[in-house]
């Protein structure tokens, strides 16, 4: 590298030390990048090109930082474009010239350990392998609270454990979640938290059909009859283009839902991010059941509040 390269990339550092802002250190991230480019096309060499990007990533973790400070990623009111009461306001993701997707990755960034940011920034991880790992580790360090209390429905899309070795893309579960065995599903303590008469909407995909009736079975309840979802989108599949997925309808006791209302057991809805569901069914379940404690398996994220939500993602 050479003089004045080790010049720029000096009053690069400061710049960065100094910035104050989510928008200096997001200006601060595109000149790195920018300068990472410049780096190449000039042949400058892999030493300007690395110091470049580790910039850039210094400048995003900072950015991630800062926005995991503001009102909104502490838990309060969403970014705000306009004064209140006198008091200075947050600029919104698009004023700072940020998408949603780059405000959630430079949190992230700012979330890992020191080590783990070294490993990145010295290219010996993506940011993708590491937010995985740090991902796997929050999982075992919180694992799922003891199953308690008694439900009279039960939603439930279990981490099935399947045999495929598709590639990253079309992914396998376990580029998603950490998959269960039918045994370590079966041994789940269903039965002891749920009413003597119940409900249980349980996804599956064809694959699995024939392996979930044991965990039907030991979970207490007896399968009744199904919705497909229609996906809209397809997957790639070993026998067909797969665009459909089961929710079984299964019951303990006398458990009829309690409106006359009946909806089409094909419902239409088209796919989004991997294995996450659309909220319409959960809305169905709630119609059809209006009485009784409910609980979801398996959650993720933020649930509506008469939902207990049980499993190691749920927020």
């Amino acid at each position: 590298m050479n003089q004045s390269s080790i010049v720029i990339f000096e009053k690069a550092s400061k710049m960065l030390e100094e910035a104050k802002t989510i928008q200096e250190a997001h200006e601060l991230k595109n000149l790195a990048l920018t300068a990472m480019e410049w780096a190449k096309r000039k042949g400058l060499g892999e030493d300007a090109i690395k110091h470049a990007r580790s910039y850039a990533l210094l400048a995003e973790r900072k950015m991630g930082e800062m926005l995991r400070q503001t009102e909104r990623a502490k838990g309060g009111q969403p970014y705000q474009s306009t004064s209140s009461m006198g008091k200075p306001v947050e600029p919104t993701l698009s004023e700072l010239g940020l998408t949603k997707r780059e405000s959630a990755e430079a949190q992230k960034l700012a979330e890992i350990s020191d080590e783990k940011f070294e490993e990145v920034k010295e290219g010996k991880k993506s940011k993708k392998q590491v937010f995985r790992e740090q991902k796997k580790e929050e999982k075992i360090n919180n694992p799922p609270k003891p199953l308690e209390g008694k439900y009279r429905i039960f939603y439930a899309d279990p981490p099935w454990k399947y045999g495929d070795q598709l590639t990253e893309n079309y992914g396998p579960t376990r580029f998603h979640y950490d998959p269960m065995s039918i045994s370590q599903l079966c041994e789940l303590p269903i039965k002891d938290i749920s009413e003597d008469d119940a409900v249980l909407f349980l996804w599956v995909t064809s694959p699995i059909l024939p392996e979930c009736f044991s965990v039907i079975r030991s979970w207490g309840f007896k399968y009744k009859t199904s919705f497909v979802w229609d996906k809209i989108k397809h997957n790639m599949g070993h026998y067909n283009s797969v665009r459909h997925e089961f929710l079984l309808i299964c019951t303990k006791g006398s458990c009829l839902p309690d409106t006359k209302e009946l909806y089409d057991s094909v419902v239409s809805i088209e796919r989004g991010k991997h294995s996450k569901k659309p909220s319409e069914f959960r809305e169905m379940i709630d119609k059809l059941y209006i009485n009784g404690n409910r609980i979801e398996l398996f959650a993720r994220g933020d649930l509506p509040e008469q939902w207990t939500g049980w499993g190691n993602e749920v927020e």
